[in-house]
């Protein structure tokens, strides 16, 4: 097995048209993000070009500018890898995450109409079934798209910019707690849209708290793989 250690059939498909090194980018960006490529993991140029289908030039490129935002830790005589996040980074992106959360909370309330919750309890049937299956991926993926639905039925363009700053940030440390928040958390997805339906902006706020709180929480009791 090569040290860069990819699932079989973890690698996206780099899709055309657009820059080399922008797809290059957002292929290693999303095998990070979704952990097919884990935390203090070894990044070899060669062999991620080798399975990307390119050369090492935009997988270097690529490399660099993850260092800089903070994905990827270049280290002299030693090359990259996979950043190990500290527990006080994820607490303060969790925590700053909750705010964002709880308040496009409020406003789905206030402004939630038929359509935007039968797309919430599509999305919610949708976990609930990834769930049961045991597909962590699909509902990790469902849940970040539950969470983006509330985000959008808000209605506020600037909290969303806010929200899609982290998103990324949110799924990393969501995908190793998945399988033990599982029932619960959908649980939850199930009463916030019920509070949201009924117009109830308190209590859409509270449950969104307590849910997001949970998962910070879970985050630092987790058990790793």
């Amino acid at each position: 097995m090569l040290s860069t250690g990819l699932p079989q059939g973890a690698v996206p498909k780099l899709v055309r048209p657009g820059p080399l090194r922008e797809r290059v980018y957002e292929a290693l960006l999303e095998l990070i993000t979704t952990r097919a490529l884990r935390p203090g993991q070894h990044l070899v140029e060669s062999e991620l070009a080798g399975h990307l289908g390119v050369s090492r030039q935009p997988v270097r490129e690529a490399l660099q500018r993850l260092n800089t935002e903070g994905w990827v830790d270049l280290r002299p005589a030693q090359g990259a890898f996979v950043h190990e996040p500290t527990e006080q980074e994820a607490d303060q992106l969790l925590s700053v995450r909750m705010l964002l959360e709880a308040e496009a909370a409020r406003l789905a309330a206030a402004h939630s109409t038929p359509a935007g919750i039968a797309a919430l309890e599509e999305l919610c049937a949708k976990g609930e079934q990834a769930v049961a299956d045991d597909d962590v991926d699909l509902a990790v993926a469902t849940n970040a798209a539950f969470h983006a639905k509330v985000m959008e039925l808000a209605g506020n363009v600037v909290l969303a910019e806010l929200a899609g700053q982290v998103d990324r940030r949110v799924r990393w440390y969501y995908t190793p707690v998945a399988r033990q928040r599982g029932t619960q958390s959908w649980i939850e997805h199930r009463s916030l849209i019920a509070a949201i339906s009924s117009h109830d902006e308190q209590r859409a706020t509270a449950i969104m708290r307590t849910h997001t709180e949970h998962t910070r929480q879970t985050y630092h009791q987790r058990e790793e793989a």
